[in-house]
């Protein structure tokens, strides 16, 4: 089986759209597969503000939102595939914008209605892939690690390093992943306050000095006690993280936060004895955090080819759409804490 597929991804600091055409091939119950071509769109300023600020909005303003992303979305896929000249597409796969991410009282939202993005394209649309696991009991999140058990199984364990931290790895013969800590959300953030979209290879926070009495705060917070799977969102970091970290000059506030993410994720490798692990996401290009996790594990650290660290996360929405095409289970229970393996993707 052969199936060709866009996968689009907008990642929870807000960067830019994440847009990847894939093929997957199917044998013998084993997965390849091949990222043909693939783009980052940033958000204009407008586009970055409305998606920032959603959480504020009301439910009229929230379901307008939801609509005109929804058709913004559609219209880039369209200049997208038209740039690229791509004439074979089975299927899109889309993520959505996060704007709530409570599962423990049963709800998730992604806004960019995928009926809109349907509209525009003529293509199948795949979308909402969170909701069922959430109405399952289960997290909603991470929803990565199929495509890590399918695509990725080379490496003892993959992790992202976008919004937040997010691991999956094999224990016991069983497929786990979590959440482990913020990172680019409030990197970003503090880097904003400097005027600046990100902060590059981590030069600012190598400026920055670490507030030893904070980072002992941080590191004490009740989510890393709890066992896996968890899952965290911005509501999490607007209650833990920004009161702490908000005392703090901007400099020193990235020092400390990239202290504690490197902290938490060598921990993490530590803890599960992860012998070699992949590495993706904006976080990767950030050679001050990637040298203080270094410092901390014997893990065998694999940083891969730029298409990778960029669209690994494109790509396998575009694999979960695929699955979700052919029926094939594309949540792992044992990722999200569902009540079982299951379906999921809402077809437009």
């Amino acid at each position: 089986m052969v199936s060709t597929a866009i996968g689009v991804m907008s990642g929870t600091s807000l960067d830019g759209l994440d847009i990847c055409y894939a093929q997957f091939e199917e044998k013998d119950s084993k997965w390849k597969f091949k990222i043909i071509k693939a783009d980052t769109i940033p958000y204009s300023n407008a586009w970055e503000n409305k998606l920032r600020n959603a959480i504020h909005l009301s439910a009229e303003e929230l379901l307008e939102l939801h609509s005109d992303y929804g058709f913004f979305l559609g219209e880039t896929i369209k200049n997208f595939i038209t740039k690229k000249s791509l004439q074979k597409i089975d299927l899109i796969a889309s993520h959505g914008h996060t704007v709530f991410h409570r599962p423990s009282k049963k709800f998730t939202l992604q806004i960019g209605d995928g009926r809109a993005i349907k509209i525009v394209n003529q293509i199948p649309v795949i979308y909402d892939f969170r909701s069922q696991d959430v109405l399952l009991g289960g997290n909603g999140a991470p929803l990565v690690p199929i495509g890590d058990h399918h695509l990725f199984s080379a490496y003892d364990a993959c992790i992202n390093l976008g919004g937040f931290s997010n691991i999956s790895l094999l224990k016991n013969g069983e497929r786990i992943a979590f959440d482990i800590c913020p990172v680019n959300i409030v990197l970003n953030h503090f880097a904003l306050q400097l005027g600046k979209k990100y902060d590059e290879k981590g030069n600012i926070a190598q400026q920055g000095t670490i507030n030893n009495i904070v980072l002992e705060k941080l590191n004490q917070l009740p989510f890393y006690q709890k066992l896996h799977p968890k899952s965290l969102g911005i509501e999490w970091c607007n209650a833990e993280i920004f009161p702490l970290l908000n005392k703090l000059s901007s400099e020193d506030a990235l020092a400390t936060i990239t202290e504690h993410a490197a902290l938490q994720i060598s921990n993490i490798f530590n803890q599960f004895q992860v012998k070699k692990v992949l590495f993706t996401g904006g976080g990767s290009y950030n050679n001050f955090l990637i040298e203080k996790i270094t410092a901390k594990t014997t893990s065998e650290i694999i940083i891969p080819d730029s298409l990778t660290i960029d669209f690994k996360e494109a790509l396998i929405f575009a694999f979960m759409g695929v699955l979700r095409q052919n029926n094939i289970n594309n949540v792992l229970s044992s990722t999200t804490g569902s009540k079982y393996d299951h379906c999921t993707g809402v077809i437009a």
